[in-house]
């Protein structure tokens, strides 16, 4: 009877211990996410698709998924994206090409 309840009591403390060990595992921080605002940017995605230069202050971002922007390289256009102004990142949410605003007027022909 004593070897049962050692036994349990080996096996109940391992479990304590390894409920312990997953709760003190890092954890993804919500104030990282808090501090993104999430907006619409214009500007062009540099040639290797890794940076963001915005139009309006022409300050560079790291763009943190470039795969959401592939085939974009090079491209101007207009990001829905997660702004992280202190880490000087973009998550980009979604993408779409920028209107030409230098097309020609067809009304002086």
């Amino acid at each position: 009877m004593r070897k049962l309840i050692s036994i349990l009591f080996v096996v109940s403390l391992l479990a304590c211990l390894s409920l312990a060990a997953q709760d003190t595992m890092k954890q993804d921080n919500p104030k990282a996410d808090a501090a993104a605002k999430t907006a619409h940017v214009t500007g062009k995605i540099s040639d290797d698709g890794k940076t963001f230069v915005s139009d309006s202050d022409g300050k560079s971002w790291t763009i943190t998924n470039p795969d959401a922007v592939k085939g974009h390289e090079g491209h101007h256009v207009t990001l829905k994206a997660k702004i992280s102004a202190d880490r000087n990142e973009v998550n980009v949410l979604s993408l779409k090409m920028a209107g030409d605003s230098m097309k020609k007027d067809s009304s002086q022909d």
